[in-house]
């Protein structure tokens, strides 16, 4: 399991050699630990949240590639197509029961109240995972459902990671809550933001392949808008979505060229800044030390500007 993980993290190849790795963005541990300083405690404790919340995401990334079929993932291969789908389950399995072990071992309010939240988040990611595939089965899913699926299967592990930093720095309940709600509608535009590189991303950027959602038919909140516009665009989209078969790389294009046209592209870039300037409204009545704060209000920059 450790060979596993270790080359689903890029740290070696197939067989063992080391490899100069393509690191992921490392945005929930750094929120783990600006978190903790952000309510006056030393960032070094909130180490374990910060790995917890690390393992936890990448266990979910290597259950979502064999869920969604992706072969890539960082541009490199991803996981299941090199070792096949049992390891790549069983690697993600080992990841999530590390990730509580790390916060029990941890002791204090981590292995406590943090691990108890922990687990809450991981079973809405699930929840909101379940409700992204069984959304690919139906010709439309309404914005409020497609919005309650990306909180799930995003905003809730964000927000629990603020909220473990928090903890871990010695906060209140009130602290740990604003910052948790901070945290919640960071996440809703990181998926807001995620779901318009999915369709518009470049490639070289993402690490995905061009219009990979799409060609999964994948209810994205920008295409459940647009679904759900009932305008022209809109019906289109629908009648190309209902299509047998595969699509191809034309009819590809010609679907997001139609989420454009209804109007899921824009507004899916105006709900993402809503959701930061909501999110920094919470970080505010935090009231956060100076620093920290300045650096998670950069962080919840650096999430709107991914539309870019």
């Amino acid at each position: 399991m450790r060979h596993l993980a270790g080359c689903h993290f890029g740290w070696w190849d197939q067989g063992g050699a080391a490899l100069t790795a393509v690191e992921g963005k490392g945005m929930r541990a750094a929120l783990a630990l600006l978190s903790c300083q952000a309510v006056g405690g030393e960032a070094e404790r909130a180490v374990p949240a910060a790995v917890a919340v690390e393992l936890v995401h990448n266990a979910s990334l290597l259950h979502d590639d064999v869920i969604d079929g992706d072969r890539l993932r960082r541009g490199r291969p991803a996981l299941w197509t090199v070792f096949g789908v049992p390891a790549a389950i069983l690697a993600g399995d080992a990841l999530f029961f590390l990730a509580t072990q790390v916060l029990l071992e941890a002791g204090g309010p981590l292995a406590a109240a943090g691990l108890t939240r922990l687990n809450e988040a991981v079973q809405d990611l699930i929840d909101g995972e379940y409700a992204d595939v069984t959304f690919q089965d139906r010709p439309a899913v309404p914005r409020g459902e497609a919005q309650a699926m990306a909180q799930a299967k995003t905003g809730a592990l964000i927000a629990a990671t603020c909220e473990l930093g928090a903890l871990a720095g010695g906060a209140d309940d009130a602290r740990i809550e604003l910052l948790g709600a901070f945290g919640s509608h960071l996440g809703a535009a990181f998926q807001l933001t995620d779901d318009l590189l999915g369709i518009w991303g470049d490639p070289e950027a993402t690490g995905k392949p061009r219009w990979a959602d799409l060609s999964a038919r994948k209810k994205s909140l920008p295409v459940a808008h647009s679904l759900a516009s009932g305008n022209a665009a809109g019906q289109a989209l629908a009648r190309l979505y209902a299509t047998p078969g595969s699509l191809s790389q034309r009819q590809l294009e010609q679907a997001a060229v139609l989420v454009e046209e209804a109007g899921g592209r824009a507004w899916a870039m105006s709900e993402a800044h809503r959701h930061i300037e909501t999110a920094l409204h919470h970080l505010r009545a935090a009231e956060p030390e100076p620093g920290a704060a300045a650096d998670l209000r950069m962080l919840a920059r650096l999430v709107a500007d991914r539309d870019r």
